[in-house]
């Protein structure tokens, strides 16, 4: 069994889906996610006992473009960046202020050690993004999660629910060693950190919950609510507040990659992640509805699946990843008919002919 429960459940198939993951949100409670959170408490590693600090510990080659799937990690340095320049805090809609203190915080101790297995307390643990200090002296894990403006999807396995589970077993980490982190934040801005759990904060580009509300077209209020639900359920059991956040920075790109890397000039701000009331649930109208076309929901590939070339003999299946001659990659969204399949290439549907049984 893994030392670390939250963590593996971040990474369950159902929770990575677009499709799955608002049913395994249904599933859990604030008193199942406090049992996992407690063992989390348990088995975090702990970088003061081995003498290792937190703050301002850099790893790894400075990035000076843009990298494939690093978006959410280069957003995070530009924005420790800019607070360490800048030293102003970000207003939430709450009315609570964020002080970022520093980013890409390391949580190891070690390298994970593959001869340990799940023993071994490391294994699956991930940097902070960012650590923060909210305006009532709480400390704030965040969680970064960037699309640009123009993207047309987001990655694969990449859900809210994900991003959930992970910053909570993070918060877990920080929690176990509170008392160190609370001394080097101390030494570092003067700021006297309260006894309260930390907070968490699951702060992302409208981009990314545009994309997540249009996965689910009308399912959409269905998983907002859901998280709602749990970060009250949250807040209640374990103490640990949530705040569902829109990251807007200027721009496009929103950075540019200089000497010390990503940098930001203009000050971020943070608006709600959807408006008010999205998570609830509209009546159906009495009159007869329209019924949904194929282009109404897009379809995630699934990861689990090889991508496919394309041929007409070839028989797909929605989630499938073709890969076309002229159109390049796309997902298979549905199968319309005999022989036909609808594929969104970017954000062009295509019908394609499939499964042609030569004569």
């Amino acid at each position: 069994m893994s030392l670390h429960p939250l963590i593996e459940l971040s990474v369950d198939r159902e929770v990575k889906q677009a499709k799955g993951f608002k049913a395994v949100a249904a599933q859990q409670t604030g008193e199942t996610l406090e049992a996992l959170y407690q063992k989390e408490l348990e088995s975090a590693p702990k970088r003061s006992e081995q003498g290792k600090k937190y703050l301002d510990v850099r790893t790894g080659r400075i990035p000076k473009a843009p990298q494939s799937g690093k978006d959410d990690r280069h957003a995070a340095m530009a924005l420790g960046a800019w607070a360490n320049l800048a030293a102003e805090t970000v207003s939430l809609p709450s009315g609570e202020t964020l002080q970022i203190i520093d980013s890409l915080v390391p949580l190891r101790t070690a390298a994970p050690d593959r001869a340990k297995g799940d023993a071994d307390p490391n294994k699956g643990v991930e940097d902070l993004d960012l650590l923060g200090v909210l305006s009532d002296d709480r400390l704030a894990v965040v969680r970064v999660k960037y699309l640009d403006a123009e993207a047309t999807r987001g990655g694969a396995g990449d859900t809210p629910l994900r991003a959930l589970l992970s910053g909570l077993a993070q918060v877990a980490m920080v929690d176990a060693d509170r008392a160190a982190l609370r001394a080097e934040i101390e030494a570092k801005t003067g700021r006297v950190i309260n006894d309260e759990a930390p907070a968490l904060c699951i702060v992302a580009s409208p981009r990314y919950w545009e994309i997540c509300r249009k996965r689910e077209a009308q399912k959409g209020a269905g998983w907002i609510r859901e998280l709602e639900r749990l970060g009250r359920e949250m807040a209640v059991q374990i103490g640990v507040e949530v705040f569902y956040l829109g990251l807007e920075l200027s721009g496009s790109p929103a950075w540019t990659y200089e000497e010390e890397g990503p940098q930001i000039t203009e000050s971020p701000k943070l608006l709600p992640a959807w408006p008010a009331g999205a998570g609830k649930l509209k009546p159906k109208p009495k009159s007869r509805a329209k019924k949904a076309s194929a282009e109404d929901v897009i379809l995630e590939a699934d990861p689990t699946r090889a991508p496919k070339s394309y041929s007409i003999s070839e028989i797909f299946e929605p989630g499938d990843t073709l890969v076309h001659p002229k159109f390049g990659s796309g997902v298979v969204q549905a199968r319309l008919g005999p022989g036909k399949i609808s594929v969104l290439f970017g954000e062009e549907s295509k019908l394609l002919i499939h499964e042609r049984v030569s004569s």
